[in-house]
């Protein structure tokens, strides 16, 4: 069956990095879509970032650009979102999720099958 696992999130002080996965299995991940979400206690998910399987076809937040790349390894089934000077509001439970289409989006209601989320705690 579908399947997204997140890993890689943990405890960083400001301005440290840490690099989150996000393995698929039950599909072939060269078909799809994969973005990447964030909750923090009592705000909404947000989209932070995404690769669709059309060339070029990325997205960032503004809150993210230029600290957070993502990145795909289609024959391993494993995206990764590396995230750099981060900050306190960064914290947040961090969702990879599928949508069929091979563009963008940062709607969470575009996507179909979601992970169980990885914790990332910015503080010093």
């Amino acid at each position: 069956q579908v399947q997204l696992v997140e890993s890689g999130g943990g405890l960083v002080q400001p301005g440290g990095s840490l690099r989150l996965s996000c393995a698929a299995s039950g599909f072939d991940l060269n078909h799809y879509t994969i973005g990447w979400f964030r909750q923090a206690p009592g705000k909404e998910r947000e989209g932070v970032s995404c690769t669709g399987t059309v060339y070029g076809s990325t997205y960032y937040s503004g809150s993210v650009m230029v600290r957070f790349t993502i990145s795909r390894d289609n024959a391993k089934n494993v995206v990764y979102l590396q995230m750099s000077g981060l900050k306190p509001e960064d914290t947040a439970i961090y969702y990879c999720a599928r949508r069929t289409y091979s563009y963008c989006s940062d709607r969470s209601n575009e996507y179909d099958y979601w992970g169980h989320g990885t914790q990332v705690t910015v503080s010093s």
